[in-house]
C-alpha cells in the first residue's frame, strides 16, 4: 500500500468509526457488530502504526488515552464561565421568576432541563477538530483537560463545522459506570468514591488519560458560545448541536408559561430516580437570547437563568445494631444497621460509618433515631442523630480493642484514622482475600462467588488463597445442593486460573496500592514473580507510574515470611508465576544510562517504549535529575523538558532514540 492509499484508507476508517461511535453512544443505535467495529478499529490502528506520518490526536484510536501528563496547565476562557444563581425551594424559584419577569417587562418562554450532577467543561473546535477541553475553574481560567476529554466516547473528535466552535457542557459518570468503578476500587483496596459527581470530577482531572478512558465518562452539551448566530434561542442552539452530532440531553422542555416550568420541576422530582445518571435539580433558562440580553448578568451569574436544587432526600430510622466489619486489608469499619427506610427509590437497611472518628463525631448509638440521606449520594450515610429522641441508657459506642474476627489486638497507626488488625492469619481478612483473589478482574475463578467462599470457610475446606488449589471434586460434590456437575465445573475453573498470568496474580494478592494498572506494569517489567520479589525499591520506582508508596507496598509484601510461604504453596500447586514476557536484556546503546520518558511516544505504548529502552541497557526513570543521561520526548511533552534543558540534559526524540538503538 502506498502512502497516498494509506492516507485515503485512514481517512475513510476514521470517518466510519466516528459515525458508528456517534450512533452507539449518542443516538443509541447499532448498525454493525462489536466484532466488526473492533476489526475496523484494529485496521486503523495498524495503518497508523505503519504510516506514522498520518497519526492524529483526534483519531478514534486515541480514545484509550495517551501518556501521563506531568501536570494540568491552566487556560483562560475566551468567554467567562459564570455560575448560576441557586434556588433551594419553590418559594425561591417563584422569587427568581418574579424578578426576571419584572426586568423583562412581562412573562417569557423558558427552557427547563435537568441539571446533570457532574463537572462543567468548555470545549473548542477549530476547522472541525477538537483542540481544547477545559474545566470551569474559577470561571476565568480552568484546567486544560484536552487529553482526557478526547477519551469521552459521547463527544465527537471532529465536527462538520469549519468556523470556530466553542461550546459548554457537563461531564458525568452514569450510575452503572460509577458502580463498576467503585467495585473495581473495592477489589483493589482503594477508598470508594462517595458519589458519581466526585468520581467524574476526579476522573477528568487525572494526569493519566488512559485511566480516564477506563472510567467511561459521558457528556452532554447545553450551550453554544461561538458562533453566536447559531444561538439566538436556546431551542435553536440545541438543534444546531444535534446537527453536528454533539450529545444533547433529551430531558428538556420548552415552557411557554412559568406554570409549565413548575410542572416540569414536579414531574422530575421523583421521576429522576429512574434515570441512569444523577441529577440534583432543574436549570431554567430564558429561551430567547433577546430576552437574555434584556435581563443581563451580574458579575457572578446571569439573571436569565437559575438552578433549582431538589432537597436531598432524607429519612428517619432507628439504629438497631452497630457491627464492626474487618476488610481485606485489616481495616475495622463500623456499620450501622437500622429499620428499613426508603430513599431515592431503594430500601436502605445499613450504612457504613467509615471509621471510628466519623462514628465518634456523630455519636451514633444503638437505639438512636438517625437521619439517613441518599439524594445525590449512591452510598447511604447517616447525617445526624436526633438527640431529642435518644432513649434513656443509650451508651456511646466503643471500637473494640481486639479484632472481632480473630481476637488479636488492633492497632491505630500514628497519624492514621483507620483502626487495623495486623494479624495476617485473621480469618476475616483471609475470607475477603479469597473473594478478591477469585474475582473476575483477578484470577477470574467463575463459580467461586462470595456465598460459596463463605460456605467453604465455614466447612473448613479453605483457609487462605493457596488452599483453593487443594480442593477436589469429590469433596465439593458432597456439599449440600452442590453436586458433581457443579463441582466438576468449579475444578475446571480453578485449574484454568493457574495460567492466568503474573498480572492477574499480583492483582489477586491484594497488595496495597497495586491495582490493575500497576499489576500490569510490574508484570511486564519483571516477567516473573521471583524477579519482582528480588527487585529493589529503586528498581520499582524507576517504572513509569509506579510511585514510592506502591514500591514500598510491594517490597513490604515480599518481605513478609507468611507471604513468601504463600508463594511457595502456589508454586507447588502449579500456579504459573510468569507473565509470558521475556526479561529485557541489559547492554546496548543505552547501557548504564538513566533515561526519562515524557509525552506520547508515536506508534508504541509507554510500556513498549520502556521495554525497548531497557533492552538497550537503559534504566528508565520517572523523574528528571542531575543523574539523568537522556530524556526521550514524545508528543505533548510537559514540564520535564524544561527541567531537562535547565539541567543541561540532552533531549532526544523517539525517532532519534530508536536510531541509536538500531545502530548498535
Amino acid at each position: 500500500m502506498t502512502p497516498a492509499q494509506a492516507e485515503a484508507r485512514i481517512r475513510e476508517l476514521r470517518e466510519d468509526l466516528e459515525r458508528h461511535e456517534r450512533l452507539y453512544y449518542v443516538e443509541n443505535r447499532i448498525e454493525i457488530s462489536d466484532a466488526e467495529f473492533d476489526r475496523r478499529m484494529n485496521e486503523l490502528r495498524r495503518l497508523e502504526e505503519e504510516f506514522s506520518q498520518f497519526q492524529d490526536p483526534n483519531s478514534p484510536t486515541r480514545r484509550v488515552g495517551g501518556a501521563p501528563a506531568d501536570a494540568l496547565p491552566t487556560v483562560a476562557h475566551r468567554v467567562p464561565m459564570l455560575s448560576l444563581e441557586n434556588a433551594y425551594s419553590s418559594e425561591e424559584l417563584d422569587e427568581w421568576n418574579a424578578r426576571a419577569e419584572k426586568l423583562a417587562g412581562g412573562p417569557f418562554g423558558s427552557v427547563a432541563e435537568l441539571k446533570i450532577d457532574g463537572l462543567s467543561v468548555s470545549l473548542r473546535y477549530e476547522k472541525g477538530r477538537l483542540v481544547r477541553g477545559a474545566t470551569r475553574g474559577d470561571g476565568v481560567r480552568g484546567e486544560d483537560v484536552t487529553a482526557n476529554v478526547r477519551t469521552i466516547r459521547t463527544l465527537p473528535l471532529t465536527v462538520a463545522e469549519a468556523r470556530p466552535l466553542e461550546i459548554r457542557g457537563e461531564v458525568y459518570l452514569s450510575r452503572g459506570a460509577f458502580e463498576r468503578l467503585n467495585q473495581s476500587r473495592e477489589e483493589d483496596g482503594l477508598p470508594l468514591f462517595a458519589n458519581p459527581r466526585n468520581a467524574a470530577s476526579g476522573s477528568l482531572r487525572l494526569l493519566d488519560s488512559k485511566e480516564t478512558a477506563r472510567r467511561r465518562l459521558s457528556a452532554w452539551i447545553y450551550q453554544v458560545v461561538e458562533p453566536a448566530d447559531e444561538a439566538r434561542s436556546h431551542r435553536a442552539s440545541f438543534a444546531y448541536l444535534r446537527s453536528l452530532g454533539l450529545p444533547v440531553s433529551p430531558h428538556w422542555r420548552f415552557c411557554r408559561t412559568y406554570a409549565e416550568v413548575r410542572a416540569f420541576v414536579e414531574e422530575w422530582r421523583t421521576g429522576r430516580e429512574e434515570l441512569d445518571f444523577e441529577t440534583d435539580g432543574v436549570v431554567v433558562k430564558a429561551d430567547s437570547h433577546e430576552i437574555r440580553e434584556r435581563l443581563g448578568s451580574t458579575s457572578k451569574a446571569p439573571r436569565w437563568a437559575v438552578a433549582f436544587k431538589y432537597p436531598a432526600e432524607e429519612g428517619l430510622t432507628v439504629v438497631r445494631a452497630i457491627e464492626v466489619q474487618v476488610g481485606r486489608t485489616g481495616v475495622l469499619t463500623p456499620v450501622a444497621h437500622f429499620d428499613p427506610v426508603r430513599l431515592a427509590g431503594t430500601i436502605v437497611r445499613r450504612a457504613t460509618l467509615h471509621n471510628y472518628e466519623d462514628l465518634a463525631r456523630k455519636d451514633v448509638r444503638v437505639g438512636d433515631t438517625v437521619a439517613v440521606e441518599k439524594g445525590g449520594e449512591v452510598i447511604p450515610k447517616v447525617t445526624r442523630v436526633v438527640v431529642e429522641q435518644r432513649p434513656p441508657g443509650a451508651a456511646p459506642f466503643a471500637m473494640p480493642d481486639r479484632c472481632p474476627a480473630c481476637g488479636e489486638k488492633v492497632v491505630r497507626e500514628e497519624g492514621a484514622v483507620a483502626v487495623r488488625c495486623v494479624n495476617a492469619s485473621c480469618p476475616a481478612q483471609q475470607r475477603e482475600s479469597v473473594r478478591h483473589f477469585a474475582s473476575r478482574r483477578a484470577m477470574d475463578i467463575e463459580g467461586l462467588g462470595d456465598k460459596l467462599v463463605d460456605r467453604l470457610f465455614r466447612e473448613g475446606l479453605i483457609t487462605d488463597i493457596s488452599s483453593i488449589y487443594g480442593l477436589d471434586a469429590s469433596t465439593l460434590a458432597k456439599l449440600e445442593r452442590f453436586g458433581e456437575k457443579s463441582a466438576s465445573n468449579l475444578m475446571e475453573q480453578i485449574e484454568k486460573s493457574k495460567g492466568a498470568g503474573l498480572a492477574r496474580l499480583l492483582l489477586g494478592f491484594g497488595i496495597r496500592h497495586v491495582g490493575e494498572r500497576a499489576a500490569h506494569l510490574l508484570a511486564v517489567r519483571f516477567a516473573t514473580l521471583d524477579a519482582l520479589a528480588g527487585a529493589s525499591g529503586e528498581e520499582l520506582e524507576a517504572i513509569p507510574e509506579i510511585g514510592p508508596n506502591t514500591g514500598q507496598s510491594v517490597r513490604q509484601w515480599f518481605e513478609s515470611a507468611a507471604n513468601r510461604r504463600l508463594v511457595e504453596r502456589l508454586r507447588a500447586s502449579g500456579v504459573d508465576l510468569r507473565s509470558g514476557e521475556t526479561v529485557p536484556a541489559r547492554g546496548g546503546a543505552f547501557a548504564g544510562k538513566t533515561v526519562v520518558l515524557t509525552g506520547a511516544i508515536p506508534g508504541v505504548t509507554r510500556e513498549q517504549a520502556t521495554l525497548r529502552l531497557e533492552s538497550a541497557g537503559a534504566r528508565v526513570s520517572g523523574s528528571v535529575s542531575k543523574k539523568t543521561d537522556f530524556i526521550v520526548a514524545g508528543e505533548e511533552a510537559g514540564s520535564k523538558i524544561a527541567r531537562a534543558r535547565a539541567l543541561g540534559v540532552p533531549v532526544l526524540s523517539w525517532e532519534q532514540a530508536r536510531e541509536k538503538m538500531e545502530a548498535e
